[in-house]
């Protein structure tokens, strides 16, 4: 599963350690900046080597990963997890953050039946309230 010339495209190792579903999105997120490379912002082409550190976002998790093995296929998720290591520290965060946004979630109460005509004309007020 190693490359020959001890490097592979950014874009290509993201999407086998399984952090994006295909390549547009890996290639989205690096050309967007939510991919750092040694704290640099990288092209979508620049080659992954062995012992790159990378901040990887993806929604509301940042991890904070250290390349440990290159990939340009994409395997089972056993495979993808022995592609990296991630920092005690980024776990930490992430856990801590899960726990805000669920912390954050307690006492909301999904509706129990759809809304009726008057609600429904109060939420598209809100939402045209909302895009100014």
């Amino acid at each position: 599963m190693t490359d020959a010339s001890g490097t592979v495209r950014l874009d290509l190792w993201l999407w086998a350690a399984r952090f994006f579903k295909n390549r547009t999105l890996s290639r989205q997120a690096i050309e967007s900046g939510k991919v750092e490379v040694d704290g640099q912002r990288p092209k979508v082409s620049r080659g992954v080597r062995v012992d790159d550190v990378l901040r990887v976002t993806r929604g509301e998790e940042t991890f904070e990963i250290t390349v440990l093995a290159l990939a340009s296929k994409r395997g089972s998720a056993t495979v993808a997890q022995n592609l990296y290591r991630e920092s005690e520290e980024s776990k930490v965060a992430r856990e801590e953050a899960r726990a805000m946004r669920a912390a954050g979630r307690v006492g909301y109460e999904a509706p129990r039946t759809k809304p009726d005509k008057r609600a429904r004309r109060l939420i598209r007020a809100l939402g045209d309230i909302d895009a100014l």
